[in-house]
């Protein structure tokens, strides 16, 4: 039996009778709601995933309606149809943990329905086929997510949380209309495919480079981006499903964005710099003030923070099947960890406290990072030997993250470290480089020919290459050292202003007025 239409369209329609009940018992304990609210997401995601068995099998047609520039459209291919699996999976997961979770609240039925209508926005917004659908299914994004941020209404950190997510996530919004405006001047059309036809055809001009960059803006801002990256670490006012929730798409529609529209992004040079930098910077900031948290949501939100950085970074350097990889990865991730943030506390608690550790020398430091580098350069010979040459872009991106596992060498290269801990660690940097590749080969393989190459550098791009490697192995090299300078006065002051995440975030709020933000609801 064939379907015209992959079955993944029909996943958005299937949670919208679930939200409708929810419309109807808005209240507490609202009868079977919770199990048909976990039975909507599961089917939701069996949809999704027979939508990517379907393209897995051979191409699908699209579907659309209404005219030819502002069309409204779904696609199916073997990437919008993996996001939406795993917005899918992520929804089902966090609605069935929702129904323990939220049992009792007063207004636990209206949370299952915002919840749902979320769920269904963004796997209209993953799988668009123009950007007009996009832009529809992101404001419905931020409408329903505002309203979950003020679950708790009367909490004034949750009004001034969903006041800062409303401007970011809507000023995204009005720069995805400025592209279409732009984009629909130059080319006539908003559908993706057309797009990157016709800019392959003619070029961009200035109005396809203007529309771009706005891409590009709106992209950083939907993904918490440096400096409008406050908002993030505060959703934890909301309850906890949420905070996993953002994971489903969400706090990366950013990086779908950019992947839909990678041949389109891609011919503009200076777009794709702009990422690179605004990417890269988050990346090192948002790490840089994980390390000073002490909450394990606050962490966990800051680290989402460099993540989402990391994913703009890898866009910029034209990775893009890396990136898709990267959002699948890190949602799966993530989500678990906000799902299971309490137990952890709880089971951190109950770990006898470990020694002292074996604090490196600078020798000690430098071999580390000799070793891990060498680690690196050998397995990524090999596999350039098996499968082919490697572009400068992704032999970087490698090296950035042997740097990420360089500062645990060195803690094995310690002159009082033990034996195993020397094997341990060298067998990490090994892993680490060997996962690299082999995952970077897999994700080729399945998303790769639906993608465009990473282009050759230029000047510029090859300026930025040299940059961000050597950012990281700096920031890699500060962090390996630490136990050195920990104890130092100017340490801990730096300490605390990182905590603080440099008072951007108090800046904002100062600009929207502090805690009078919004109205209680």
């Amino acid at each position: 039996m064939s379907f015209a239409y992959a079955l993944s369209f029909f996943a958005p329609l299937a949670l919208l009778p679930a939200a409708l009940f929810a419309a109807l018992r808005p209240g507490r304990r609202p009868g079977s709601l919770p199990r048909w609210s976990e039975a909507s997401a599961l089917a939701a995601f069996l949809l999704a995933l027979g939508g990517l068995v379907q393209t897995a099998l051979g191409p699908m047609a699209g579907v659309g309606v209404l005219g030819a520039v502002a069309r409204l459209g779904l696609r199916a291919d073997l990437v919008s149809t993996a996001v939406a699996s795993l917005v899918g999976f992520i929804g089902w997961i966090v609605m069935r943990y929702s129904r323990t979770y939220l049992d009792g609240e007063a207004r636990e039925g209206a949370f299952h329905g915002l919840m749902l209508l979320t769920l269904a926005a963004v796997l209209v917004f993953v799988q668009a086929a123009s950007l007009a659908t996009m832009i529809l299914a992101a404001g419905m994004v931020g409408l329903t997510l505002k309203r979950l941020l003020l679950f708790y209404p009367g909490r004034a950190e949750a009004q001034r949380a969903a006041t800062k997510f409303a401007l970011v996530w809507h000023a995204g919004d009005a720069m995805l209309i400025i592209a279409a405006a732009l984009l629909a001047s130059r080319f006539g059309t908003l559908e993706f495919a057309a797009l990157a036809e016709a800019a392959s055809a003619g070029g961009l001009g200035l109005a396809g480079t203007l529309g771009v960059a706005a891409i590009a803006a709106a992209a950083a801002l939907k993904t918490a981006a440096f400096p409008l990256h406050g908002w993030l670490t505060e959703v934890m006012e909301a309850p906890t499903p949420v905070s996993a929730l953002l994971h489903a798409g969400i706090i990366n529609s950013g990086g779908v964005l950019l992947i839909t529209a990678a041949p389109l992004v891609q011919a503009s040079t200076g777009a794709m710099a702009a990422l690179v930098m605004i990417g890269g910077f988050t990346a090192l900031f948002g790490a840089a003030v994980m390390l000073t948290q002490s909450a394990i949501k606050t962490a966990l939100a800051w680290s989402t923070i460099s993540q989402m950085g990391f994913m703009l970074l890898q866009c910029g350097l034209g990775l893009w099947t890396l990136a898709l990889l990267h959002i699948v990865a890190h949602s799966l991730y993530k989500a678990h960890a906000f799902l299971s943030s309490g137990n952890a506390v709880t089971e951190v608690a109950a770990i006898r406290r470990p020694g002292p550790v074996a604090v490196p020398s600078m020798a000690a430091v430098l071999k580390s990072f000799a070793l891990a580098l060498a680690i690196f350069a050998a397995i990524a010979a090999a596999f350039t030997a098996a499968f082919g040459p490697k572009s400068p872009q992704a032999l970087a991106l490698g090296a950035i993250l042997i740097f990420g596992v360089a500062y645990l060498v060195a803690q094995g290269l310690a002159d009082r470290a033990p034996v195993a801990l020397t094997k341990r660690t060298a067998a990490s940097a090994l892993a680490a480089a060997a996962g690299y590749f082999s995952f970077q080969t897999i994700a080729q393989a399945i998303w790769g020919p639906l993608l465009p190459p990473a282009p050759m550098p230029s000047a510029l791009e090859w300026a930025l290459l040299v940059v961000a490697v050597a950012s990281f192995g700096l920031v890699a090299f500060a962090q390996a050292l630490f136990p050195l300078w920990a104890h130092h006065p100017a340490t801990a002051g730096l300490r605390v202003h990182l905590a603080n995440g440099l008072y951007l975030n108090a800046l904002l709020d100062r600009a929207i007025g502090g805690f009078r933000t919004t109205r209680s609801h």
